[in-house]
């Protein structure tokens, strides 16, 4: 792949380092400010991405009044802003929004809910139908909150209707956003660790593809013993669902074939909207007015295609506060002291240097309300200076940042996936009448915690480690 800016790992070697206030220390104040406006508004169930720009706008301002120079701090920003891997990210982003908000209103899920009706599957059965159903159309889509918000009212309230049990119902819907989360080529996560990590698409869906498998058996396994016990009501009205719906899995197909032809995954996207439209149109899936229509009044909106953009304004821009935090960081020298001390004390071995870029990336999840931002931090600074050192194949450091984002992730209550799958959840229960469970039930779900697992034998016994040459695997 092509390698995207060509300054190096922690600072541009040809540049005199950013000095500030208090030493290289102190370029680490801006983050923490960045951290702790996101931290404030998860606890108070406030996350929101553009509640957390202005956590970015804190850090920048912050970072200018520590810096001595700051004609020099300006020059920093401005170079994090048009850091190419950024671009590539956003611009996967615009395009990744408009082909998730095409399937998410193409009838897909009605057509994944249908199949499960026509099996007649009940209880523990419809738990684990729940889950490989969410694990499909989260992979298609590329958006866990996206997915929650699709799949919860068509999903829960079936599902507890023919005698799932509520609280495992809801956890296997969180567990299959998740999933799709860690592996949809078009996710955010995946995105950001593909690139960040400068590898191919094709090979990081690939070699994850192990990995999120065998988490998503293990999960399985869980939801077909603990899933049923709920008492069977009434049948939802099957005449309201088909499988016309199933036809949009084609796009998602395309999109996923494409990537892992190592095919760049904005042609892939492109192409994947374009099909979807075409099969939207021709079986009455979509109306050419839902794609683009006159508002009735100015600032309306024109359709599914600027739902799709517009849905990632704030990402985009929440992604270049975290492009401009992180080149203070690396143009401080800040990082060069912290590769220095993990090469000494935790990256001595190959096995050292994968556990401390999945813990550190692990760690950067647990107070941020995102995923995708703690990848972007460890990424260009830590994950892949690191990873390049001991020979790891790119595909290799992504997958362990972005299998680390996506444990913890989704078990902590104040991350937004978290927090916009149980707000659905309370207004589905409310509106059909059924029981609710508590927020704290996403610590029950499994596939954070084999994901763990799964990783950390991967990382102690070499399966699916992938190194850059073939040298080092000897």
């Amino acid at each position: 792949m092509k390698e995207f800016g060509e300054n190096t790992p922690y600072r541009d070697e040809d540049l005199p380092p950013l000095e500030m206030y208090g030493g290289p220390w102190a370029a680490l104040i801006p983050t923490l400010i960045f951290i702790l406006v996101l931290v404030w508004l998860s606890v108070y169930e406030r996350a929101s991405i553009s509640g957390f720009l202005v956590g970015g706008w804190l850090a920048l301002a912050i970072g200018m009044l520590l810096a001595k120079n700051r004609r020099q701090f300006s020059d920093s920003v401005i170079r994090g802003l048009s850091d190419q891997t950024g671009v590539v990210v956003i611009a996967a982003f615009i395009f990744a929004g408009v082909f998730g908000a095409l399937l998410s209103n193409s009838g897909l899920v009605d057509g994944l809910l249908w199949i499960g009706l026509e099996l007649g599957v009940t209880g523990a059965a419809f738990v684990s139908l729940a889950f490989v159903l969410t694990c499909i159309f989260a992979t298609g889509v590329g958006t866990s909150v996206g997915t929650y918000l699709a799949v919860l009212p068509i999903l829960y309230p079936a599902g507890v209707a023919l005698g799932a049990d509520p609280t495992m119902l809801a956890v296997a819907i969180l567990a299959g956003g998740s999933f799709g989360d860690n592996l949809a080529p078009i996710s955010d996560s995946t995105i950001s660790s593909a690139y960040t990590a400068q590898a191919e698409m094709g090979d990081v869906v690939r070699t994850r593809l192990p990995l999120t498998l065998v988490s998503a058996a293990g999960s399985l396994i869980v939801f077909s013993l603990f899933g049923g016990g709920g008492e069977i009501t009434h049948t939802p009205d099957e005449a309201s669902v088909g499988p016309l719906g199933l036809i949009m899995l084609t796009p998602f197909i395309v999109v996923v074939g494409l990537a892992m032809a190592k095919r760049h995954i904005i042609t892939a996207l492109i192409w994947g909207s374009i099909i979807g439209l075409i099969i939207g149109l021709i079986t009455g899936l979509m109306s050419p007015a839902e794609l683009f229509s006159l508002p009735e009044k100015r600032g309306g909106s024109t359709g599914i295609i600027e739902d799709g953009i517009t849905g990632v304004y704030a990402p985009v821009v929440f992604v270049l506060f975290i492009l401009a935090v992180a080149q203070l960081l690396k143009e401080s020298g800040l990082m060069r002291l912290i590769l220095s001390s993990l090469e000494k004390v935790a990256a001595k071995d190959v096995k050292g240097t994968e556990l401390s870029i999945f813990g550190i990336t692990l760690l950067f999840t647990v107070p941020l309300g995102a995923n995708a931002p703690a990848i972007l931090l460890v990424g260009p600074t830590i994950g892949r200076p690191l990873g390049i050192r001991k020979n790891l194949a790119p595909a290799r450091i992504a997958n362990l940042m972005d299998c680390a984002a996506n444990t913890i992730f989704y078990v902590l209550p104040w991350h937004n996936a978290v927090i916009v799958w149980y707000s659905t959840l309370l207004i589905i229960s409310d509106r059909h009448d059924i029981f609710a469970p508590s927020i704290g039930s996403a610590f029950l779900n499994p596939y954070a915690w084999i994901l763990i697992l799964v990783m950390l034998f991967s990382i102690f016994t070499g399966w699916n480690r992938k190194y850059a040459t073939p040298v080092a695997n000897t």
